[in-house]
């Protein structure tokens, strides 16, 4: 297996509580993350500044005076929350290899209610995706799955989850020239007709590729790709597919095991925080910088702005 597929460790609960003892030290971590170069005026774009003693991790510009906190225009901007507790929960996210509940960080962050940790979590979700992220490339796999539904009235932990219903997912997976699966792409689906297939298609694989799929119709209008459609008759769809079942297989694991299923709403942020996890599978100790990197460049978002989909 080529070398650039090796699995690194993440870091321990102990080196994060070494390398991250306060506040003050993850300021400087963040600061670094934002300002490789040294801090650069948001205003102005001067480099000249100084550090306030009057305000925590703020920066003064010596040309236009503009005050800069290293949290502002980020996903921290105007948390309450300590540094330190949004620090344990991108550690928290990118070290445990099936992720987090908001239950689950209530309880480790010690954080006052259910709702300031699904905030969180919420608010680290939503930058797992880089906007200059590129397109699958190469051979790819497509296909359409369905995952447990759980309403706002289902129980979250410990009874089993009601048959209520179900949401569809179409995803896709890239193959590398000797058949390993790379990067994946989740998207929900609002159903499996022609534009909803291919426009997902669209959005998520370099036009060119070569892309693989069942016999659905909806894909054989498909232009601009080599398209490979097989019916799959009597065969298992995992033979056919087997990279995107495997990858679907792990999901619908996850959002059982530790999400309880998935709300309809949201749907969309729980599949980037998977594919996050699985595209980074094999880079984990580069997933926390990764993800605060992502975080600085993120603005910020009010609970009502996830509540309304306006984000």
């Amino acid at each position: 297996m080529p070398s650039r597929w090796k699995s690194d460790k993440p870091m321990s609960r102990t080196a994060f509580d070494r390398k991250f003892p306060d506040d003050a030290a993850c300021a400087r971590h963040l600061a670094s993350l934002r300002w490789p170069g040294g801090f650069i005026c948001p205003g102005c774009g001067s480099a000249r500044a100084w550090e306030l003693d009057t305000k925590r991790f703020t920066w003064e510009c010596a040309e236009c005076n503009r005050q800069t906190s290293v949290t502002a225009g980020t996903v921290m901007h105007r948390s309450k929350l300590p540094l330190r507790t949004w620090f344990q929960a991108v550690h928290l996210m990118t070290s445990h290899s099936n992720g987090i509940s908001a239950e689950q960080a209530q309880a480790q962050l010690g954080l006052g209610s259910w709702n300031t940790a699904w905030l969180l979590l919420m608010k680290l979700r939503r930058a797992m995706v880089d906007p200059d992220r590129s397109l699958l490339d190469g051979i790819v796999e497509v296909d359409e799955t369905e995952v447990p539904l759980r309403s706002r009235h289902d129980p979250i932990a410990g009874y089993g989850i009601p048959n209520v219903g179900k949401l569809l997912v179409i995803g896709a997976v890239e193959l590398s020239e000797e058949g390993h699966p790379r990067r994946i792409r989740l998207e929900p689906l609002a159903d499996r007709t022609g534009p909803s297939v291919r426009g997902f298609v669209g959005r998520a694989v370099e036009p060119g590729c070569t892309v693989v799929s069942d016999g659905l119709p909806g894909y054989r209008k498909l232009t601009g790709y080599n398209h490979i459609g097989a019916t799959v008759g009597n065969m298992a769809a995992h033979i056919l597919l087997p990279w995107i079942h495997r990858a679907f297989s792990n999901l619908k694991r996850w959002l059982l095991g530790t999400l309880h299923g998935a709300r309809q709403p949201h749907l969309r942020r729980y599949l980037d925080e998977f594919t996050f996890r699985w595209n980074r599978r094999r880079s984990t100790a580069s997933a926390f910088d990764r993800l605060l990197g992502l975080a600085v460049q993120m603005h910020h978002a009010s609970r009502r702005d996830f509540v309304d989909q306006r984000v």
